[in-house]
């Protein structure tokens, strides 16, 4: 018998009743998330838990350094401390279900006493799928109140190496704070208007604002390095173009109310500024992300999204579909392209090129655990559309289920789960790969704003026109932690890339740093 199978049976005998006798037993065959079969089919003991099915796994895959995994029954998380518990506990609702529907009375100690029916004929297939190895610690306090700016606050953004917050505000100003300290660390002034966007470029050197004066402004520390004038109203969303592709991180995308898409280069000289002028929406552009595929994707309040060659200023594709505007992109690969090199690992780097090439070694593995680029539209019309832009201009699937304006969609830093926040007050999950819906995340008493990921794809921060900002577990489906503190509306949160802090920004004028 070979080592392999004695592990086997060992991780069997340890699932068994612990008064000595045969615990019941199933046949388990494990798949990969992409329908795949991991080894051959296995008995195991229904009682069998998560840490053994994840042994199980491990050892199946030769793998010498334990991964984490997560394990789905038809589709269904098995978030039970048991596989039995799991099946009893859907054995108990298809129960349920059929008393209903034959009009008869049910009490809970009927409930109780539904036997568990295992099928000995055929194996259960159980779906496993890999999790981040670290841990991001559940944010449970506010560690700071940042007084500073005179109006709303209505952006904020970590740094890619989340030393740096930057806000942005209805007073026109933009404020840099410490997140060792933090306390203030400069004011930066020159905007007009209310300050609505701000992008950092992933290697943090700059940091790009938009403004309702309808122009935009490049920093570098707290200095001013360039002002942009060529949109004709405010700017909407700004994105740079990705550190894999672009060593200097020089040239980046806004996109704007009066309908155009401009592409623009850091420089001081105004004649060398403006790359490329983007034209074929006939409405406000409400979004822009540069993907990490050599396209530019935007959004517009025309009902489409449009696919671009940022090389050309051509348009490569058409996204129609949508009923009512479009609000909100979101890209699979959203975190790698916004953080560059820089993860939970802090690694440092003594070459620029060895950080660019962490950088598309971090996008190549979302790529290839996501399978391709993939891209997510909200809309005004309470539907969102899964689409792959790069191979077909004809969406994966069209989400619905949202009863409001869907405001802000974000898939997890994995790439595998979307969560979208709505004025229908509730936060919705959805799978990634083929958008079904897995569930609603129900507590918020008004519309939800904004939802930001933990870098471990396990936790979902989500703030409200009710004052609070909520903490979600993707396992659970449940409430982690119920944030309050503001006292107006939140408009704004992020989740910093390394993990450690959140940060949210609100009707209140301030600022709230949170962490464990």
């Amino acid at each position: 018998m070979t080592e392999q199978s004695v592990g086997r049976k060992r991780d069997i005998a340890e699932a068994q009743e612990s008064d000595g006798t045969k615990a019941q037993t199933l046949y388990a065959q494990f798949m990969s998330e992409e329908g795949g079969k991991t080894g051959p089919k296995v008995e195991v003991a229904v009682g069998v838990t998560i840490a053994q099915m994840e042994t199980l796994v491990n050892k199946l895959l030769h793998q010498d350094d334990k991964v984490p995994y997560s394990f789905y029954l038809n589709d269904e998380e098995i978030v039970a401390e048991t596989l039995e518990l799991h099946l009893k506990e859907k054995a108990g609702q298809a129960w349920l279900e059929k008393m209903k529907s034959e009009g008869r009375r049910v009490t809970q100690k009927m409930l109780a006493q539904v036997n568990l029916e295992v099928n000995k004929e055929q194996a259960y297939e159980i779906t496993y799928r890999p999790q981040a190895v670290f841990k991001v610690r559940s944010l449970t306090r506010c560690t700071s109140s940042l007084s500073g700016h005179s109006e709303a606050v209505l952006v904020c953004a970590f740094s890619p190496d989340s030393t740096v917050l930057a806000t942005g505000s209805g007073d026109t100003t933009i404020r840099l704070w410490d997140l060792m300290t933090q306390t203030p660390k400069a004011t930066l002034t020159g905007h007009t208007g209310w300050v609505q966007v701000l992008a950092w470029s992933p290697n943090g050197k700059y940091l790009a604002s938009g403004s309702k004066d309808a122009n935009l402004r490049v920093w570098s520390d707290d200095k001013l390095v360039a002002a942009y004038k060529g949109h004709k109203q405010w700017i909407n969303s700004i994105s740079w173009e990705p550190f894999h592709k672009n060593l200097a991180c020089d040239r980046f995308a806004s996109a704007s109310k009066d309908g155009s898409v401009r592409i623009w280069m850091v420089s001081k000289s105004k004649a060398a500024q403006i790359d490329k002028v983007l034209s074929g929406h006939t409405a406000s552009v409400t979004s822009v992300k540069w993907g990490g595929l050599n396209l530019l994707y935007t959004a517009s309040q025309d009902r489409t999204v449009m696919v671009w060659d940022p090389s050309t200023g051509q348009p490569v594709k058409k996204l129609e579909g949508h009923a009512h505007w479009v609000n909100y992109l979101a890209l699979n690969t959203e975190l790698v392209l916004r953080s560059g090199a820089y993860d939970h690992m802090e690694q440092t780097f003594t070459k620029p090129e060895d950080a660019q090439r962490y950088a598309q070694e971090r996008f190549d593995q979302v790529i290839r655990d996501a399978g391709g680029e993939k891209m997510v539209s909200g809309s005004d019309d309470h539907t969102l559309f899964l689409w792959n832009p790069a191979s077909s201009n004809k969406p994966i699937k069209r989400l619905v289920g949202h009863q409001g304006i869907v405001c802000c969609v974000c898939f997890s830093p994995d790439g595998k789960t979307i969560a979208s926040a709505s004025f229908d007050k509730t936060v919705k999950l959805w799978k990634a790969s083929d958008g079904t819906f897995i569930s609603n995340l129900r507590g918020h008493v008004a519309p939800v704003y904004h939802v930001a990921w933990s870098i471990d794809s396990r936790q979902i921060l989500s703030s409200s026109k009710d004052t609070t900002l909520k903490l979600w577990s993707l396992k659970t489906k449940r409430l982690i932690n119920d944030l309050p503190g503001h006292a107006d509306e939140v408009f704004a949160c992020d989740w910093s890339p390394d993990g450690i802090t959140a940060c949210s920004g609100s009707k209140d004028k301030t600022v709230r740093i949170w962490r464990n």
